[in-house]
């Protein structure tokens, strides 16, 4: 009998952060620290007129009431999506008098106190000229915008593939469906949080971020100062989710009153400020129509869309790229549209299309199965393809078709009997059993990584990444004691710091893919340093001491299948550069399936979900133990993006008015039932040397819909609207 693989082996850091020794930004503390809070808005658009400060000055401890910056102190971040710059919008507050969004900061205070600052902040009156709001999709003076007209990048045009009206139009069976999703937001466990410091010219940030590159060279142009003043730190951060993958609107200001009163400032963003003033994932329409012949095999997909974006910003939409590609069909179209409201800029939310182009185009393959009388499975069988529609060449690796027949047999699916309201509990309860596939682009991006072996053989790693939780550092470190033969609790792994190697953002589960490929090119530089052999357990201490090196250190670039150079540069500039899902001779993506029971109370309308199935095909799992953990989080994530989570904006004063863990509503232990993962287990080395394509994103993606096919399943009646409500199931 094995000995059993001790925690630290199975997840790196797992000690440090059940001790609490793990340190988040919060947790850092420098001398003198003073803290910030925010005062906000409102109103949900309009003019500042006055803002009378006289009672926050007046809280012992309150150092600075901070309501306008010199335009000369600084800039706007400028737009990533745009290409023209860094933060998650555009829009720098502080800056004039306009109030664009409910929330919006109209004064930063600073005090010895977090209670002191919060307080201060509180008494912060601002008057105010206001105007009419528009909060929700189609609400009067919203405007709207063809995305592809609208944003040049051909990233974010039209979807065309054959005579798509036409070939629906002479379909014997369609399906024509309009769905309705409400907005979400990322409720991290640990909210955006800043420490900020000056030392001479120098400043220090710890940020809680998904992107410290970016944070660095953003600040450097809202300062005016070269980045090379700047150090960005974040080697923990506890959740990110897509809030934290730009420069946060806070920093800028921070950075200024800690250069005025010479002290280092602190700031954590409360709760309900996260769902102000941070991104979020836009409200959005769709109006999707399939046809098929009798046996339901696909012919034609049209997918529109409307989303919902800033007056300041418009956040591209990207749907198409999962509901041209799931199945194999050779006649689509899609179009996109975009609609400005008075919001802060939405963002990336995990899966942040695709979930949502999975729960429309999976819920209307489900009404096909129904219509043309085939199980949900076998018609999603007989639409598989090795083919990418849109670009004809051939997937990477595409093991959907083994997802769903692992997934069927270990759930039980041929038990299922088709009829809806056929299967019921003894005490009458509604069963029902419901399935949906997923996809995810297969990214990948430039990355560095800098190795070094001392004379004891210890190895210390400092790689392009972020940690948040999704096991970045463990998936690094076993990837480096297997190559060498040594202990995944002797390698020391660095991410996150620009103190080190380049920081790239960590997002569109290309992190693990982009890092591994940066690990594998600095392992094979080690050993052709050291004369070592390419595969086995290596004696570094030894090797160094025949090379008469005390230590060694090496480095590597790398970038993504068909990269160029440029593509470095950006990396080196704080900017995004991911590839994907299109290569050089091939397409990639990761594929999930998902079975999903639920019970359905008849009297109350009440629903659990006792059980999900879901099986995964994202290449080689490199880390066992937190692959599976991600899984069962996006299965997590999947059941309250069904039946829990929904933003409720306020058409009135605009902003939301659920903006706590009150009343915005999460899955908690008792929603959840059992989640059995699987995975294909198949290296995809096309991608990366290391075989592994994403899984953090597509571990989300078919979860909504499976449970919804499972809700019509036990009830007989359709949802196309997000969250289900018990009122719509009475």
């Amino acid at each position: 009998m094995s000995a059993p693989v001790p925690p630290s082996a199975q997840r790196a850091g797992a000690y440090d952060k059940v001790t609490g020794r793990a340190r988040y930004t919060a947790d850092h503390r420098p001398p003198g620290l003073l803290h910030a809070a925010l005062a906000v808005a409102t109103i949900g658009r309009g003019r500042v007129t006055g803002v009378d400060t006289a009672a926050a000055c007046a809280v012992p401890g309150v150092r600075l009431v901070l309501t306008r910056l010199d335009e000369h102190e600084v800039r706007p971040p400028g737009f990533p999506t745009a290409d023209s710059g860094y933060g998650f919008q555009s829009l720098q507050p502080l800056l004039d008098d306009r109030v664009a969004y409910r929330g919006q900061p109209v004064a930063l205070v600073v005090a010895d106190t977090p209670v002191a600052a919060a307080e201060a902040a509180d008494l912060v009156e601002a008057s105010y000229e206001a105007e009419p709001v528009a909060v929700t999709l189609g609400a009067e003076g919203t405007e709207t915008v063809s995305q592809a007209q609208a944003l040049s990048d051909p990233r974010f045009s039209d979807v065309s593939l054959g005579d798509a009206d036409a070939v629906l139009a002479s379909c014997p069976v369609r399906i024509d469906a309009a769905f309705d999703l409400a907005p979400q937001h990322q409720v991290p466990l640990e909210p955006p949080a800043t420490v900020v410091r000056w030392r001479g010219d120098t400043l220090t940030v710890y940020e809680s971020t998904q992107n410290s590159g970016a944070v660095r060279h953003g600040l450097a142009r809202q300062l005016g100062i070269d980045h090379s003043r700047i150090e960005v730190v974040s080697p923990d951060v506890g959740g990110g989710f897509g809030q934290k993958a730009w420069l946060q609107s806070h920093l800028a200001p921070m950075a200024v009153a800690a250069r005025r009163l010479g002290r280092p400032v602190g700031f954590v963003m409360s709760r309900r400020q996260t769902f102000h003033g941070t991104s979020f994932r836009p409200a959005s329409r769709h109006r999707v129509r399939l046809g098929a012949d009798r046996s339901g095999k696909l012919a034609a997909v049209i997918h529109e869309s409307w989303q919902q974006t800033s007056r300041h910003d418009l956040f591209p939409s990207d749907f198409t790229t999962v509901t041209s590609r799931l199945y194999g069909v050779t006649a689509f179209r899609g179009a996109q549209w975009l609609e400005r409201t008075d919001v802060q800029t939405p963002g990336f939310m995990r899966a942040p299309f695709e979930h949502v182009a999975a729960f429309v185009l999976e819920s209307a393959m489900d009404e096909l199965a129904y219509a043309t009388g085939r199980d949900p499975v076998a018609l999603r069988l007989a639409n598989d393809t090795a083919t990418d529609p849109v670009t004809g060449l051939p997937f990477s690796s595409r093991h959907l078709a083994e997802c769903l027949r692992r997934g069927a047999a270990r759930f039980g699916w041929a038990a299922r009997t088709p009829r809806p309201g056929s299967m019921r509990d003894a005490d009458g309860t509604l069963v029902g059993w419901g399935v949906a596939a997923g996809a995810y682009r297969a990214s990948a991006a430039p990355a560095a990584a800098r190795l070094r072996v001392d004379a004891r053989g210890r190895v210390a790693l400092d790689v392009t990444g972020h940690e948040m939780g999704q096991g970045l550092r463990t998936a690094v470190a076993r990837t480096v004691a297997e190559d060498l033969g040594v202990a995944p609790g002797d390698v020391r792994v660095v991410l996150g710091d620009t103190r080190g190697v380049a920081q790239h953002l960590t997002a569109g589960s290309w992190g693990t893919a982009t890092a591994l490929a940066a690990v594998h090119a600095v392992l094979r530089k080690l050993r052709a340093r050291l004369g070592l052999p390419g595969r086995g357990r290596a004696d570094l201490a030894a090797a160094l001491a025949a090379a008469r090196l005390p230590a060694i250190t090496v480095e590597a670039t790398t970038r993504a299948p068909g990269q160029s150079a440029e593509a470095v540069e950006r990396m080196l500039a704080g900017r995004s550069a991911p590839a994907g899902p299109v290569y050089p001779g091939f397409s990639a993506f990761s594929f999930a399936a998902h079975f999903a029971e639920v019970r359905v109370e008849a009297a109350t309308g009440r629903v659990c979900v006792p059980r999900v199935v879901s099986v995964v095909d994202c290449g080689r799992v490199v880390s066992p133990a937190t692959a599976a953990s991600q899984v069962r989080g996006g299965v997590v994530w999947g059941i309250g993006a069904a039946l829990r989570e929904g933003g409720e904006p306020d058409p009135r004063f605009g902003g939301f008015v659920n903006a706590d863990l009150a009343e915005y509503l999460v899955p908690v232990n008792a929603d959840v039932g059992r989640i059995d993962v699987d995975f294909i287990g198949e290296p995809d080395p096309r991608l990366v040397p290391a075989g592994a394509k994403g899984l953090g994103e597509v571990a989300l993606v078919g979860v909504a819909p499976a449970i919804a096919n499972a809700i019509h399943h036990a009830t007989g009646r359709r949802h196309r609207r997000l969250p289900i409500r018990r009122e719509d199931l009475l």
